[in-house]
């Protein structure tokens, strides 16, 4: 379900209008994560780390009103639910995107994510399925590299304003601490350097739970 945003009495109409108009309206930051505390929980449960912090990643994502917010010609909607579409990988070297709904039980999402995960691999191309909706966040893991920054490939003539996050290699140091880089990639007429911040602060918070 999504809902039409009030712009004529949203505070930031004249900074949508500004950005909208450019070529580029992303902009990134990237920052480093402390997932020692996640890892080891994602242990101790049997579970996928990978599944693990794609769960925490969608909470935190639902939690801000400004992550919801997607375009579509010259309006804004607010999307009730932000799911993961996730780069998966495959054993020949490929991945394909998925679509994997958010929950907030852990449980449901590990079985939805699973059932996902395990039908890209048994595919081929990069898309195999329908994507009706855009209440979605363009997710990757890119574990071979431990990246201070990171660019994504777009066609800037395509309408796009759905926010990008990946995750670099988890890294380890002397003193036990484990560390991930996080991008994140958003449109600037949706939100600005403050609410990826906040977004951010959330998530690590969760991630240390």
């Amino acid at each position: 379900m999504k809902r039409l945003l009030d712009l004529d009495n949203w505070n930031r109409k004249e900074h949508f209008l500004f950005f909208k108009q450019m070529q580029e309206p992303f902009f990134g930051v990237n920052v480093t994560i402390d997932c020692t505390k996640a890892y080891e929980t994602s242990k101790a449960q049997g579970t996928s780390f990978f599944i693990y912090y794609l769960h925490k990643t969608l909470m935190a994502v639902n939690a801000f009103e400004n992550f919801k917010y997607r375009i579509e010609n010259t309006h804004i909607y607010i999307h009730d639910r932000i799911d993961g579409s996730a780069t998966i990988s495959r054993a020949d070297g490929t991945f394909g995107f998925s679509l994997i709904e958010y929950h907030p039980d852990y449980a449901i999402f590990e079985q939805t994510a699973t059932k996902e995960i395990n039908r890209i691999q048994g595919t081929t191309g990069l898309f195999t399925r329908e994507f009706k909706e855009d209440n979605v966040i363009h997710f990757s893991a890119i574990p071979w590299l431990n990246f201070t920054s990171l660019s994504h490939a777009r066609n800037m003539t395509f309408p796009d304003s759905c926010p990008k996050i990946s995750f670099g290699k988890m890294t380890l140091s002397k003193k036990g601490k484990r560390k991930m880089s996080m991008s994140i990639h958003a449109h600037h007429g949706l939100m600005d350097a403050m609410h990826v911040g906040q977004m951010v602060d959330y998530f690590q918070e969760i991630m240390n739970q």
